[in-house]
């Protein structure tokens, strides 16, 4: 079976910041807005008031400082408190297919390999611009790559997933030269409106580039193997669908966007992921002095300090673990690729790292690799 080895990597960076300090006057003129539309409700206790929130609140709760997005005035509108994006007819680009093919033209420069190279593009985030047909199937279009390509879905996890069935076809034989793809535009299935995850999401695209060892020209980490596992919860949800409108559900619902109960996943997916990660390196022999980097899914960094203390044994040191939560917030699927694109020019010939992201699903991915 052929070798498989990560040649590229790149990120596309949306054009608008929003900052704490943002996003907190927007998210409070909102509340006075709606506390005072609903006054004569919230006197007689049958609204809830809303509470405002806070810079200092979200820092604590997350690690987050500011985030990326492809729309800001729509999103910080305290009337409207979502993007907005003018609709693109059909034979236009979509917005996900042109924020991936900015990060797909990036890893193939950093790998030294044309597009029309490439036989396999895999479209892997946490929601699809449309149903049908797939982003990846457009994307393979626009950047005239050969071979096949299809969309997957594995929430927050996405990226690894597609990493490992990526470089499972590489190794069958089925490809040569893989695109995995995540644009992540998590800003449209954001509630803005909520003060318990209003802050928590940005949008950005990252890709990778996997090659079979006989070809790559330009290896950078070997992939030395994969691990997934998925087990049910609703904890983290999103019931938005193409059959809202035949249950009679086309009002505003709260539940049509991200919604998650985070104290039962914060004790639920950290155990659940530690013992995954632990479990993969036994099984390849991996201790975790062997270890020089870990990049995390960039969820919240409570949570990657629980996860890197729980795998190396100790708290992390320096470098280690990195983080990029307080520029990019949560960006789904794409965090941990961010953090290892560009977190890993440093290390050398022999290191070995670990990728890992985690999320709805529950739902885990793992990805050991070596530098070369």
């Amino acid at each position: 079976m052929a070798d498989v080895f990560i040649s590229g990597s790149g990120v596309f960076t949306p054009p608008h910041v929003i900052t704490n300090d943002e996003l907190v006057a927007s998210f409070n003129a909102y509340v006075e807005l709606f506390n005072a539309e609903n006054a004569e409700g919230i006197a007689a206790g049958e609204i809830e008031a809303k509470a405002p929130s806070s810079s200092d609140f979200i820092v604590a709760a997350s690690g987050i400082e500011q985030r990326y997005v492809m729309d800001k005035e729509g999103t910080l509108d305290p009337a409207r408190m979502c993007p907005r994006y003018a609709p693109r007819a059909d034979d236009e680009p979509s917005l996900m297919a042109e924020m991936g093919c900015a990060a797909a033209k990036d890893a193939l420069a950093q790998a030294g390999v044309d597009s029309s190279d490439v036989d396999l593009v895999i479209v892997a985030a946490s929601n699809m611009e449309r149903a049908y047909p797939a982003m990846a199937v457009e994307i393979q279009q626009l950047l005239d790559a050969g071979g096949f390509a299809f969309d997957m879905n594995v929430a927050c996890s996405s990226a690894t997933f597609g990493i490992q069935a990526a470089a499972d076809m590489i190794r069958g034989g089925s490809a040569t030269r893989a695109l995995v793809i995540s644009p992540e535009v998590t800003s449209g299935h954001l509630e803005w409106r909520d003060r318990d995850c209003h802050f928590i999401f940005g949008d950005v695209a990252t890709a990778v580039l996997l090659e079979a060892g006989d070809i790559a020209q330009n290896p950078q980490f070997k992939v030395l193997s994969t691990a997934c596992a998925t087990q049910f919860s609703n904890n983290i949800r999103n019931n938005f669908g193409f059959l809202r409108r035949a249950h009679d559900q086309m009002d505003d619902r709260r539940d049509m966007q991200f919604m998650q109960n985070g104290r039962k996943v914060f004790k639920e997916v950290l155990p659940l992921v530690s013992k995954h990660i632990k479990s993969h390196l036994d099984r390849d022999g991996v201790v975790a002095e062997d270890l020089s980097r870990l990049w995390l899914h960039q969820a919240n960094k409570s949570m990657n300090d629980y996860i890197g203390k729980k795998v190396l044994g100790r708290e992390p040191e320096a470098g280690e673990q990195p983080n990029i939560l307080q520029d990019y917030a949560n960006t789904s699927s794409a965090g941990s690729i961010i953090a290892f694109a560009k977190h890993s020019d440093d290390l050398a010939a022999g290191d070995k790292g670990l990728i890992c992201s985690f999320g709805a699903g529950y739902s885990v991915g793992s990805v050991i690799v070596e530098r070369v």
